[in-house]
C-alpha cells in the first residue's frame, strides 16, 4: 500500500485600500446578538440561491457566476502570501473552509506559522476575529460568556464570550479540559449559545480554525474521535523546503518584521461566495464517486480492495457531505462552475484522515489513515 503525502449585525463595508489591522482593533469591534426569535436589527442581502428542484441554468452561466463572484480570491491569496511562505495549501484549505462554511483542525510541529496563518486571514477579511489561548485552567465561561449578578437591583446581565466573532482561532485546543471542548464545540455544531433563559445566535459567517501540538503530551487533553467529526477538515502542516526557508529568513529574520495586509474581503462577499458554491454543479458520476470513496473507508470488499482488517471504525456521513461541499468550494477557488474527480482527490485526505479510526493492527504496523484512504484513492476506479 502506497503513502500519500500532500501535504446579526453586518460589520462596516471593508475597502480594499485599508491596511491590515491589530488586534486591538478587532477587540474594539463587538458582535451584540439578539436572541433568537427576535428580529436583528439588520438584514444582510445575498444573490438569490437556486430553489431546489429549479432547472439548470447550464455550466456556462454557473461558470460566469462563479467570475463574477470570485474576485476577491486571487487578492486575498496575494495579500496572504506576503506574509507566508511556502504554505499555499495551507491558504487554499483555509479559504476552502471559510466559503464552505465548515471549521478547520490545523495540526503541526510549533513554528510552522499556523496561528500566524490564521491572523493574516482574519486581517485579510473584513470580519471580526478573536483568538482564545487555550490552557488547562479555562471554564467554559471563559468561551461562551456568562450571566452577572447586579447587587444594587438584583438583575442578571449578560456578558457575552470571545465566540461570538466571525473568525475563531482557538490556538492548542488539545490544552484545554473536556468541559471547554464541549463548549466550543457545541457552539461550533449548533452556532448559538444559551445564557440563562436566552439562546443567543451566533454571528454569520462563523469559522473556527483550531491548531494543536501533536508532540507534547503532558498538560494536553486530547480531542475525542466522535468530536473531532466536527471539523470539516484536518490540514497536515508540514515543513518548507530550503528555498522556502531561506526566503523566510530574508523576510522574518529582523525584530519587527512587516506582517501588515490589506483587508481586500468583506462579509458580503464571504456570503455570496458561498451560496455560489451551493449552485456549483456536481455531475452524478462524481458524486458516485464520493460515496464510492466514504463507503470504502467501512467496508473496502465490495470494492476489490484489501485493507487487511487495518479500519476500526469508518467516515460516517458527514464526511460525505463535507468531501461534496468542500470539492465545489475548491472548484470554486479555481473559477470553475464544476466539480471534477481531481477536486475529490485533492480534499480526499483533509476530510477523511481525522474520520478513520484504524485498529490496534494498523498501529502495530505503522499504519496511519492516510495510509488508507490512499489505498482507496488507488483501488477505486476514477470515473
Amino acid at each position: 500500500m502506497k503513502t500519500h503525502t500532500s501535504d446579526m449585525t453586518p460589520p462596516a463595508a471593508a475597502k480594499p485600500s485599508l491596511p491590515g489591522r491589530k488586534d486591538a482593533d478587532f477587540d474594539a469591534l463587538r458582535y451584540n446578538p439578539a436572541p433568537m426569535g427576535q428580529t436583528p436589527a439588520a438584514l444582510r442581502t445575498a444573490p438569490p440561491v437556486l430553489a431546489t428542484g429549479a432547472p439548470n441554468p447550464g455550466i456556462q452561466a454557473i461558470n460566469e457566476n462563479v467570475r463574477q463572484y470570485s474576485a476577491w480570491v486571487q487578492p486575498l491569496r496575494q495579500q496572504m502570501a506576503r506574509v507566508l511562505i511556502g504554505q499555499d495549501q495551507l491558504v487554499d484549505r483555509l479559504m476552502v473552509g471559510l466559503i464552505s462554511n465548515g471549521h478547520i483542525l490545523l495540526e503541526g510541529v510549533p513554528g510552522l506559522a499556523k496561528t500566524l496563518a490564521l491572523k493574516t486571514l482574519a486581517s485579510a477579511v473584513g470580519l471580526r476575529f478573536q483568538r482564545m489561548q487555550f490552557t488547562p485552567d479555562m471554564l467554559p465561561a471563559d468561551i461562551v460568556g456568562t450571566m452577572i449578578y447586579n447587587p444594587h437591583d438584583g438583575s442578571f446581565t449578560t456578558k457575552h464570550g470571545p465566540v461570538f466573532s466571525n473568525l475563531i482561532l482557538a490556538d492548542e485546543i488539545n490544552r484545554a479540559p473536556a468541559k471547554v471542548q464541549s463548549a466550543l464545540l457545541e457552539a461550533m455544531q449548533e452556532r448559538q449559545v444559551t445564557l440563562g433563559d436566552e439562546t443567543y445566535r451566533l454571528p454569520d459567517p462563523f469559522l473556527v480554525m483550531a491548531t494543536q501540538n501533536p508532540l507534547e503530551q503532558e498538560g494536553t487533553y486530547p480531542l475525542p474521535e466522535a468530536q473531532v467529526d466536527r471539523f470539516m477538515m484536518k490540514v497536515i502542516v508540514g515543513y518548507p523546503n530550503r528555498t522556502e526557508e531561506r526566503a523566510i529568513q530574508d523576510a522574518m529574520a529582523v525584530t519587527q518584521p512587516n506582517l501588515n495586509v490589506s483587508c481586500v474581503v468583506s462579509a458580503e462577499d464571504i456570503i455570496n461566495a458561498r451560496n455560489i458554491v451551493s449552485t456549483i454543479y456536481v455531475d452524478d458520476k462524481v458524486k458516485d464517486y464520493i460515496v464510492d470513496i466514504v463507503m470504502a473507508t467501512r467496508d473496502a470488499r465490495p470494492y476489490g480492495i484489501d485493507l487487511n482488517g487495518y479500519v476500526q471504525v469508518g467516515a460516517s456521513p458527514r464526511a460525505t457531505i463535507s468531501l461534496t461541499l468542500a470539492s465545489r468550494a475548491h472548484a470554486f477557488l479555481q473559477g470553475r462552475g464544476y466539480v471534477t474527480p481531481q477536486d475529490v482527490r485533492d480534499l480526499a485526505y483533509d476530510v477523511l484522515r481525522h474520520r478513520i479510526a484504524v485498529s490496534y493492527e494498523a498501529e502495530a504496523e505503522n499504519i496511519t489513515s492516510e495510509n488508507i484512504v490512499a489505498g482507496i484513492l488507488e483501488g477505486l476506479p476514477v470515473p
